[in-house]
């Protein structure tokens, strides 16, 4: 450990894609930037790789290149029920599909090209906020910072407490599969207390990702694989998709834990975003474009408070203003799409309906995009 902590402009905990789009933007501006994430790139991610077209300027405009990387454009959206009556529906908007083992690694790059310390597997233990001076203590040493931001994802670490609300209830499962499959749709198929995406992503490779309870999980003697079988399966599609298609990894890639509750901008002095601010359920649209526009509307305000326009307190209140005017309604919409999914007859009967009110099914596709930024 350090014995004089090195100090930079802003720490940032989390290096996902919150986090890495924050730190560019940072760097850009000049600020320095220390990152701290506690795998090593590049990692997989449980994640669904569906980002809505929402993202793509702004990525580009970071130096992703993605033109470079032919990725699937989708525009088609297939929704099932348990014993298979399904639903179609234009994408408006539409996305591209892409591997966050892709995505990640490439942004990540870019950030130690625009000039952020990129520490890689390092794991934050303590924050401390003493006369105006943060102290970070993690695994590979003490550094101090004018301002800290958590982008850490779903699962709360250590040094954040937050008593009474338990462990989430939720699992999510992903697997990379080889099959035949249309290149511009993606699918939501419904199971008893879950559902499950398929969609092309780079590398002709699909992602088959579900999420599911813990109890789902428990009642088959916590296997995934007893699970799929006995739960998952029921479902036509999801019968096909897993009995006749190549799995990329045998295993796959698990989480655990998972809750959507209502969480907070500002948490133990550290500004937050992304999946750490919002209980961002996979039916907003997708958490990733959430996790981005967070970043852009962060690093703003962060500029402003570097150039001393507004206080620390200006800051924290500015940007949990415009969250909430950006991400609150979307992110009840996905919340209350949560409650309808994963069961049978609520399932069955509110698919029924939109296949007749083709309107309406239009009408909340839209509430789970967001426009271009």
């Amino acid at each position: 450990m350090q014995n004089d902590p090195k100090q930079v402009d802003c720490i940032i905990i989390g290096g996902g894609l919150a986090g890495l789009t924050l730190a560019i933007q940072l760097a850009k501006n000049k600020r320095s930037v220390l990152l701290m994430e506690k795998n090593s790139y590049p990692f997989q991610k449980v994640c669904g790789e569906y980002i809505s077209m929402e993202s793509w300027d702004f990525l580009e405009s970071l130096g992703a290149n993605l033109g470079e990387l032919n990725l699937p454009k989708i525009n088609q959206l297939r929704v099932s029920a348990h014993a298979g009556f399904a639903i179609e529906s234009e994408l408006e908007m539409g996305g591209f599909g892409i591997r966050r083992y892709t995505l990640d690694h490439r942004l990540a790059e870019l950030a130690r090209e625009t000039g952020v310390e990129v520490l890689e597997n390092c794991t934050a233990l303590d924050v401390e906020l003493t006369n105006g001076i943060y102290s970070v203590k993690a695994t590979k040493g003490t550094f101090n910072a004018t301002i800290v931001c958590g982008s850490y994802g779903k699962i709360d670490p250590s040094f954040v407490e937050r008593k009474g609300h338990g462990k989430g209830k939720y699992i999510g499962v992903k697997y990379h599969i080889k099959r035949s499959f249309p290149d511009d749709l993606i699918e939501l198929h419904n199971f008893k207390n879950g559902y499950c995406g398929i969609s092309k992503v780079d590398d002709e490779q699909y992602c088959l990702c579900y999420l599911t309870t813990t109890k789902n999980l428990n009642e088959n003697g916590n296997n995934i694989k007893q699970m799929e079988q006995n739960v998952l399966m029921k479902n036509p599609f999801l019968r096909t998709y897993f009995s006749e298609s190549e799995f990329v990894n045998e295993k796959p890639i698990a989480i655990s834990q998972i809750g959507f509750r209502k969480k907070t901008t500002c948490q133990n002095h550290v500004i937050l975003l992304g999946d750490a601010a919002g209980a961002i359920a996979p039916l907003c649209g997708n958490g990733m474009s959430i996790a981005m526009r967070s970043s852009k509307i962060l690093a703003a305000h962060l500029d402003d408070f570097f150039t001393q326009t507004i206080t620390k307190q200006e800051l924290i209140d500015r940007y949990t203003k415009d969250w909430n005017g950006n991400f609150s309604f979307r992110i009840k919409t996905g919340f209350y799409l949560q409650k309808l999914f994963g069961k049978r007859l609520t399932t069955l009967w509110m698919l029924k309906l939109l296949n007749k009110t083709p309107k309406l099914l239009r009408k909340i596709v839209r509430m789970t995009h967001g426009e271009k930024f």
